[in-house]
């Protein structure tokens, strides 16, 4: 069935974040030059947003030390948004004089995942976020937040509604913070819960830039993505392949897979505006970049409609059996 809205097809928008939270999860370098190919390739998808980078120490993920060079080289569409990680005034600084449209800032719901991933408390991550919100206003630069284990964390467990709430409007009076993002960090969100947390936003907040970022990690990503649309929703995060993943996640097959989700999302008369074809692309050229397959099941087994040839000797099959058919 169509999804339909206002008259036409429902528009999804699906934020690439593969060249930052994918990449930054592999043991393998990729050479800057083919991170600014695998930039480029995805610019010419369709994609809204591209998440390239973080700016972030060099020494906490090497993967991503060539930030300041991927962003200043990349090569720009018109229209389309180019953010990037930040994770303190300086990694902000960085990434504005790299003429990074959007910055995203993390912390977490909870404070031992907080004091785990960021080496702060959430009094002193939330101190480092006003400082940001302040230098990418006067910068007219957006910025995004993202409330990492929105919906569980591995080592407190579940996290109150109200908790995810009060952090959600925190960062809504802060000047300078454009848009949340609600995040599932380790894959623990299931859809009924989703669904909840999503118009528990909205109702409050219901012309705020709302994003979703979704793990896959106990195979429930794509049923939160259609929960959360249900709750209307219409942005979330994907990444190319389904590379990424949380440390804190042991055996974590990473996050939802943009073409996945493209191609499902598509089935079902959504429109996301993104060309599949060059998607499915990139992801094969992505894995020749990390040296290993990546789990999108899409790349493995083909889009729905991709046919096969008939075996060897059919012909002589159908015959056989018409052949038996007309003798009854």
């Amino acid at each position: 069935m169509t999804q339909v809205w206002d008259g036409h097809k429902r528009r999804i928008e699906i934020q690439e974040v593969g060249t930052r939270d994918g990449l930054q999860s592999e043991a393998q370098f990729v050479a800057t030059d083919d991170k600014i190919a695998l930039v480029n390739a995805l610019s010419q998808c369709g994609l809204p947003r591209i998440e390239v980078t973080a700016f972030v120490s060099p020494q906490a993920i090497p993967a991503l030390k060539d930030a300041e060079i991927v962003m200043n080289e990349i090569t720009r569409q018109p229209g389309l948004i180019y953010g990037a990680l930040v994770p303190n005034l300086v990694g902000a600084q960085r990434a504005i004089a790299a003429h990074a449209d959007e910055l995203n800032m993390v912390m977490s719901a909870t404070e031992t995942h907080n004091l785990c991933n960021l080496r702060m408390t959430q009094a002193q991550s939330f101190s480092a976020l006003t400082a940001v919100a302040a230098c990418a206003k006067d910068a007219g630069v957006a910025l995004n937040v993202s409330l990492s284990c929105c919906f569980g964390c591995p080592m407190d467990g579940e996290v109150r509604e109200a908790t995810v709430m009060d952090w959600c409007r925190c960062f809504m009076d802060t000047p300078g913070v454009t848009g949340i993002s609600l995040c599932d960090t380790t894959g623990m969100a299931y859809p009924s819960q989703v669904h909840a947390l999503t118009r528990a936003f909205l109702s409050r907040w219901p012309e705020s830039a709302l994003t979703l970022h979704f793990h896959n990690t106990r195979g429930m990503g794509l049923a939160n993505i259609l929960a959360a649309i249900d709750a209307g929703a219409y942005r979330f995060d994907a990444s190319l392949g389904g590379i990424g993943g949380c440390p804190y996640a042991p055996g974590a097959s990473g996050n939802v897979c943009t073409e996945e989700v493209v191609h499902a999302l598509a089935l079902m008369g959504y429109d996301t505006g993104i060309a599949l074809d060059a998607l499915l692309a990139a992801a094969e050229q992505l894995q020749i970049l990390i040296g290993h397959e990546v789990p999108s099941q899409l790349v493995k087994a083909g889009q729905r409609l991709d046919l096969h040839p008939r075996p060897a000797g059919f012909e002589d099959i159908r015959m056989r059996a018409l052949g038996r058919q007309a003798s009854k």
